[in-house]
């Protein structure tokens, strides 16, 4: 009779222990600070969105340059201020999303929302800067910034560092953003560089990114224990901790993979794209050259 009753009563227990276990926390991140650098983003894009739309008409500003600058604004609002803030600080899955939006997804919209015409009044200095920042200014230095960032905050001690205090986990969101606008500028700059890849360069640039990265992803999809442990217990949500970080290294892996295919194939078209401009230019030339 004992035998039969300690099971059930265990099992009670258990459910017992589940409901009184508290539920996600998805309440809003309203940071005044976020709110108006995300605003001020926003409107200065804008007025220069417009100004040079009005100077050099869709080619010096086309409205997708602007639906995409809009993206990245988003994305850094969905990562910042909506409910996924407060879910990363629960569950790995969804600190990973929100890695990934400030890291790849809204550097990579923002520096495609940029046109030669809408930067021509910083094109000078930024110039300048790159010839100042000697080796930090060259694209080897965006792989070792964004690979370096990657595994750093997400060494065990670092990554509960980020959870448990405030401040560290701003830094850490300074620092993928970062290191994800240098390493994405590289690749997508509108303005031609003294350092600019090109080739194979761009290839190689990004394989040797994320395969990196990728690894970490991996190495996070397959880890035989829960190495972070300053995440509440959710296993009353079906999931284990062990589990969701299972979860979020197969999101890391897989998004690396997805946006590095995505990544080379708007790079060979925009080649294409270029390599027919430098003709049309060259056919123009020979035609008005004196014969």
């Amino acid at each position: 009779m004992h035998g039969t009753i300690s099971p059930l009563v265990q099992r009670n227990s258990t459910r017992t222990s589940q409901s009184c276990a508290v539920s996600l926390d998805t309440s809003w991140s309203f940071s005044p600070g976020v709110l108006i650098a995300l605003v001020g983003y926003a409107v200065i894009y804008g007025l220069r969105w417009r100004t040079s739309r009005r100077e050099g008409g869709a080619r010096a500003a086309g409205t997708w340059r602007a639906v995409a600058w809009a993206g990245g604004i988003t994305c850094l609002f969905v990562a910042l201020v909506s409910p996924l803030d407060e879910l990363g600080a629960q569950m790995a899955s969804f600190h990973m999303v929100q890695h990934l939006l400030i890291a790849d997804l809204a550097p990579i919209l923002l520096t495609l929302a940029l046109t030669k015409h809408i930067l021509r009044p910083l094109t000078r200095r930024i110039h300048w800067l790159e010839r100042k920042a000697g080796p930090f200014g060259h694209p080897a230095f965006g792989v070792v910034a964004y690979v370096g960032a990657m595994w750093l905050w997400h060494v065990p001690y670092m990554y509960d560092a980020a959870l448990k205090h405030s401040g560290v986990h701003v830094l850490e969101h300074l620092t993928f953003a970062a290191a994800g606008l240098i390493y994405w500028w590289h690749l997508l700059s509108p303005i031609r560089s003294r350092l600019r890849l090109g080739g194979m360069g761009p290839v190689l640039y990004m394989g040797t990114t994320k395969i990196a990265v990728g690894l970490l992803g991996i190495v996070l999809a397959f880890a035989p224990n829960d190495i972070y442990k300053a995440y509440p217990d959710v296993t009353h949500l079906g999931l284990s901790r062990l589990d969701d970080l299972h979860v979020a290294g197969l999101i890391m892996a897989l998004e690396q993979s997805i946006v590095m295919g995505i990544a080379l194939a708007y790079l060979f078209v925009r080649m294409l794209s270029e390599a027919d401009r430098e003709d049309e230019r060259a056919e123009r030339y020979e035609a008005a050259s004196p014969s």
